[in-house]
């Protein structure tokens, strides 16, 4: 458990820290973030995954499978020892994000209201698959980096290789910003390249302690070489200093500092430290790095959103005294107190007990606590002011995504866009008893995951769950037992199809029924369009002249979304497509919403009948890491899976292998890798895109689905 120190309310702006440690599964992320608690005082003693001992990773499938699930929000404290911050006592409120694919709602959310990042890198396997996911989200959000080039003390290391493949494969402008003493088992320290100062640290042990001794006369040479190079590009983003350095004057520490600090927040300059978090060197200098590079709140003063009312942009700066605006980023549902609601404030205060504007929602809201993280600790605080990361107890309706503001200055936020599901299965309450408290579990989930969606399917009457992976649904399903009770019988995996049409085409929609007293009468002619892949779904109206009156276009387009929804090739949804309702006709007396409805359900189904559907399936980024002299059986075992072969490559003495592969044929591949490799390779995966599924696939597709409303060619 973290130990719960004072807080300070008094913090200004330029105190604090907003960052998130973000990186691949398995570079340190969370290691990285124990040391930072343990020398920042927050704990005792080192938190360990090995042992599950650790702060962040506090649910019990974390501690048992040894990986980040949910992003923990933590608030600590540092006080450099140096620079310009010296002695000054700093607040840093730090995410922990999972590196896992299957969670990377967890990274996307974190990233949208964090300020800046340490981006940890693998410095025996360099920038991996995940890394290039996780920076392309932080540069959507245009967060501020620093890279820690981590595992300094592992077999194969190497720092500069490590920064090259950030500069290849991210198109990252990373350059050293200090340089390792040693590597690998000789690792011992690291020499600040600004300063010119080496330090040693003591022995094994915490890491504490380290010494500051006179650079190496072996590595003077090299010094020079990487400092020369980072002057070089610290003046290039400053006119002032550019002038000097050309003028072959002398550049004083501080003003490099400041322009760097200047260009790492404009995201023009990357820079990387080393160092070995499991061995407890590297993390203090990274801290610093952390409190004199990356912005505080006050760094990124604005914040842009839409006036409800208006439509029009507003801004909001970061500050305590104006109109309160903040995100609601992550819902989580804790077993002692409930529903905590996370929440950046952009601007204003956020006081216990108040009344608060939900306007994404149009309502209105009470905050029954606030409450500071530390993990799954909390300490309870009476306000929260502009630049803080808080949860609030009370909030029943706000989720995921969701503005809160000042009721009399409404603005909504930009809020965060999510991947959508790639794989589902079926789950049904073993017992009748069940049913209720199964209902209730994956309303709670979904309200915490907002990758996580479930639905009914009418015709078998099943549930069905969806998301990013089978861990993700294994460990959903996982927490379902074990925080609310429910056993429950779950599917097969299957993957998340979706149907979609090539051309053009127009269908008629008639309802039209008489039963002796009132009738029904609902008629529309509906023309469908294909989108580009990616796109979605689109409904437009062209009536004019009142052929169909308009309370009549809302109940079609209801016709046409649950036609969409439920499918009409093999039951899958129905994505990019535009459906444009153009003419139609109506009775005074026996029209009704509900015949238009049926209408526009029935002129979808028609239209789509001379549209050429297909089928659309997920496509899979996969990245295969083995030893060389299985690189073949690996190569053929993908060909046999309908992949795309991209690239192999070599890092480090290992084979990486890139390839696209459709995810219906990625079943059970983490066993057939290990029996092909000796358990010695492994692999990643990460959804990509769709593509139409090959003809022949479809028809077993659509034999396999038995689906009642399938177009017959």
């Amino acid at each position: 458990m973290a130990v719960t120190t004072k807080t300070k309310r008094d913090f200004p702006l330029d105190q604090i820290r907003n960052i998130g440690i973000i990186a691949h599964i398995d570079a340190g992320k969370t290691t990285t973030t124990e040391r930072i608690l343990f020398y920042t005082g927050k704990t005792y003693k080192i938190g360990n995954i090995d042992e599950g001992t650790t702060v962040t990773d506090w649910m019990e499938q974390e501690r048992e499978r040894g990986i980040t699930i949910v992003s923990a929000a933590i608030t600590t404290f540092w006080t450099p020892k140096t620079g310009p911050y010296k002695d000054q006592e700093t607040r840093i409120n730090i995410i922990d994000t999972p590196g896992h694919v299957d969670f990377t709602a967890e990274v996307e959310r974190s990233l949208r209201v964090l300020d800046g990042g340490v981006i940890v890198l693998d410095s025996g396997s360099g920038v991996q698959s995940q890394t290039e996911t996780v920076w392309r989200q932080a540069n959507k959000y245009k967060v501020p980096l620093i890279a820690f080039a981590n595992k300094m003390d592992v077999v194969g290391a190497d720092f500069l290789a490590t920064i090259q493949s950030a500069r290849d494969r991210l198109g990252a402008n990373a350059i050293a910003y200090n340089l390792p003493i040693g590597s690998e088992n000789d690792f011992k320290g690291v020499i600040d390249l600004l300063t010119q100062k080496a330090f040693v640290w003591e022995g094994n042990d915490t890491g504490a302690n380290f010494n500051e001794i006179d650079i190496p006369a072996d590595m003077a040479d090299a010094v020079k070489e990487h400092r020369e190079k980072l002057v070089e590009e610290i003046s290039g983003t400053d006119d002032v200093l550019m002038e000097k350095y050309l003028g072959g004057e002398e550049i004083s520490v501080e003003e490099l500092k400041k322009a760097l600090r200047k260009a790492v927040i404009n995201n023009e300059i990357v820079p990387v430290l080393a160092g070995s978090s499991l061995r407890n060197k590297g993390v203090q200098q990274m801290l610093d790095g952390v409190i004199e590079y990356l912005p505080s709140p006050q760094d990124v003063n604005e914040i842009v959103g839409e006036n409800p009312a208006t439509k029009e942009q507003e801004v909001r700066n970061a500050d305590p005294s104006a109109p309160l605006s903040a995100l609601a980023f992550k819902v989580q549902v804790d077993p002692h107190v409930g529903k905590l609601t996370f929440i950046r404030i952009y601007s204003g205060t956020l006081k216990s007990g108040s009344y608060l504007y939900n306007s994404t929602k149009d309502i209105k809201e009470r905050i029954g606590r606030l409450m500071l993280m530390h993990s799954n600790d909390r300490e309870e605080i009476e306000e929260a002011y502009a630049g803080e990361i808080v949860a609030a107890v009370g909030l029943k309706d706000t989720i995921t995504g969701n503005s809160i503001c000042d009721e009399n200055k409404p603005i909504i936020l930009e809020s965060i866009n999510f991947p959508e599901p790639v794989i589902s299965l079926a789950i049904e309450p073993k017992t009748k008893s069940d049913q209720e408290k199964l209902g209730l579990a994956l309303s709670r989930l979904s309200e915490e995951d907002p990758t996580f969606r479930v639905k009914s399917d009418h015709e078998t009457g099943q549930t069905i769950i969806s998301g990013m992976g089978e861990l993700q649904l294994e460990i959903l399903v996982d927490r379902m037992k074990r925080e609310f009770k429910v056993e429950a019988n779950v599917g097969q995996p299957q993957v998340a199809y979706k149907e979609t049409i090539q051309k053009t085409a127009t269908g008629e929609g008639k309802y039209i029924r008489q039963t002796g007293g009132r009738g029904q009468y609902g008629h529309c002619w509906l023309r469908i369009e294909p989108l580009p892949r990616g796109s979605g779904r689109e409904f437009v109206s062209e009536i004019v002249g009142g052929a169909i009156p308009r309370e009549f276009i809302g109940p079609i387009e209801k016709g046409v979304i649950e036609k969409e929804d439920t499918g009409i090739l093999a039951g899958y949804p129905v994505t990019d497509i535009r459906v444009v309702v153009y003419d139609g006709s109506f009775h005074d007396v026996d029209s009704s919403e509900v015949s238009f409805k049926i209408a526009g359900s029935l002129g979808l189904s028609e239209a789509a009948h001379q549209a050429d559907m297909i089928l659309l399936e997920p496509i899979m980024k996969v990245e295969v890491t083995t030893p060389e002299e299985f690189l073949g059986d690996m190569i053929a075992d993908l060909s046999s899976k309908r992949a795309q072969i991209l690239s192999t490559e070599m890092r480090g003495n290992a084979r990486v292998v890139l390839a696209l592969v459709p995810l219906a044929e990625m079943g059970g591949y983490a066993t057939s890798i290990r029996s092909m490799s000796q358990g010695r390779a492994t692999y990643y995966m990460e959804a990509d895109h769709y593509e139409p599924v090959p003809s022949n696939v479809t028809q077993k597709i659509i034999a396999d689905s038995g689906f009642t409303g399938r177009i017959e060619h």
